[in-house]
């Protein structure tokens, strides 16, 4: 059992203030304790907030150019210790080792190292006219993370507004702190300015919430359920603060008649099936030609089986357990519900580990677009097929969704694939499987959230504008 009694607050780790029960940090392989850490309080959020708002004006001072030495300083932190933090958040979360590395450390590590460079090189002023246009740091930052990428989810939010020169309170979700709080370990061997960086520890209702009221703070950037993100942004709406929300998802693939099926099958089950399903951004609606389900079907089923459930330390294994007990009630009832309706099981079932929080991958076919199967986010490796009548008939059941997330197209003609993209109301679409691309924007249309991540996008969501009209020249005489 790893016990951390300390939070980081003032760049110095600290007890909370208050004593209370710790929170349990659960391997969801083996559904036992590997970790208790405290459970912070209201006060520790206020202690927080004044420390960073204590640090805002001598860090936003210093020049784009020495804040980008301090994250280069982290970034190369973090890949010192590439290797525990692969093997930290598989216990944590459950994301397979061989996976790990690609998934979860790799891209906060690259992205660590682009805002260094980012923030080196971005045009902070820019001339229009008369006005000389200043993008400032918009202050002290909430930084409110998910469990299901616990590294990257903070990268994204903490690195472009350090690269801003804004200030950061942390809160990680209290299921999946642990390599947040090695993150906070380099932050400090780094030697970041104390108030920089802050890391409280506890759960929504008691923390989380504390965090966004927070007079001091004055953005809010969360990641998480749309039905928490609703919460948020009404309880930021009294004091109008800046507020990001990256929110739920519900993305279709639309596999056009004239694809290869077969890669479609197999790159659309790896597109929903990563990380169990827990990703926002899963290929969860499978649509296809109805002319064509019963040659798809059985590439699908094909497909998902090869995801069977394992060990994730194991290095064979490529679908590991869901995350929490919560989530994998969440995802059981989800699937019995499937079952109930009626839809086609395609593939599910069979043989799962003992001990762990473990779901068998699951296909529907032949669901109903209205159903709770189509519409509803089930965060777990399930993925529904839709079969559709036309290519219009196809875009339209993709865009019959409260959310916006991601998406896909499939189809030999490119072109004819971004012309459908196109008409996708989602914030991004992938072309035949194309990888994700960190440098890109990412986020949502609709339900699915407000702002961008990534890049430079990531970036200016941090930053705000400020015009200052220039005496105009006289004019002669």
């Amino acid at each position: 059992m790893q016990d951390r009694e300390h939070i980081y607050i003032g760049g110095a780790w600290v007890r909370p203030m208050r004593e209370a029960a710790p929170l349990a940090v659960v391997n969801p392989a083996t559904a036992r304790a590997i970790a208790r850490v405290p459970a912070c309080s209201g006060e520790d959020v206020a202690t927080a907030a004044a420390a960073a708002r204590a640090a805002l004006a001598a860090w936003s001072a210093l020049t784009p150019v020495q804040r980008a030495a301090y994250l280069q300083q982290i970034a190369q932190g973090l890949k010192a210790r590439a290797d525990e933090l692969a093997r930290l958040i598989t216990s944590e979360v459950g994301t397979p080792i061989k996976q790990c590395g690609r998934l979860q450390v790799a891209g906060p590590l690259y992205a660590w190292g682009q805002y260094a460079r980012l923030a080196a090189e971005f045009a902070f002023e820019s001339e229009v006219g008369h006005s000389l246009v200043v993008r400032e740091p918009v202050g002290v930052i909430a930084a409110i993370t998910p469990w299901n990428y616990p590294l990257h989810q903070v990268t994204c939010k903490v690195a472009p507004a350090l690269a801003a020169g804004c200030t950061v309170v942390l809160k990680p979700a209290e299921t999946a702190p642990l390599s947040a709080l090695l993150l906070a370990e380099v932050i400090h061997a780094a030697g970041l300015p104390a108030g920089v960086f802050n890391l409280v520890t506890g759960d929504g209702p008691g923390v989380g919430e504390a965090l966004v009221t927070h007079p001091e703070v004055d953005m809010v950037s969360f990641t998480g359920s749309t039905a928490a993100g609703k919460r948020i942004a009404a309880l930021c709406a009294p004091s109008v603060k800046r507020l990001a929300l990256e929110l739920g998802g519900k993305s279709a693939a639309v596999v056009l008649d004239d694809a290869d099926f077969a890669a479609a099958a197999k790159g659309i089950v790896a597109a929903c099936f990563q990380n169990a399903g827990q990703t926002c951004s899963a290929h969860t609606r499978m649509l296809v030609p109805a002319s064509a389900y019963a040659q798809i079907k059985p590439l699908v089923a094909a497909a998902a089986a090869s995801y069977a459930a394992g060990d994730p330390m194991d290095e064979a294994t490529r679908l590991g357990p869901i995350a929490n007990q919560r989530q994998l009630e969440r995802v059981r009832a989800a699937i019995a519900q499937g079952q109930a309706s009626g839809a086609e099981l395609v593939a599910g079932g069979g043989p799962l580990p003992t001990g762990g929080f473990f779901v068998a991958p699951t296909v529907f076919g032949q669901v109903d677009p209205a159903s709770p199967l189509a519409r509803e986010e089930i965060f777990g490796p399930v993925l529904s097929i839709i079969s559709y009548r036309d290519e219009a008939h196809a875009v339209a059941l993709a865009n019959d969704s409260d959310y916006g997330l991601a998406g896909g197209v499939w189809s030999a003609d490119v072109q004819r694939a971004v012309r459908v993209a196109r008409q996708m109301r989602t914030g991004q679409v992938d072309i035949n499987g194309a990888p994700f691309n960190i440098q890109a924007p990412f986020g949502g249309h609709k339900q699915s959230g407000l702002g961008r991540e990534n890049g430079v996008y990531g970036m200016e969501e941090f930053l705000e504008l400020k015009s200052i009209q220039m005496p105009l020249p006289p004019k002669a005489a």
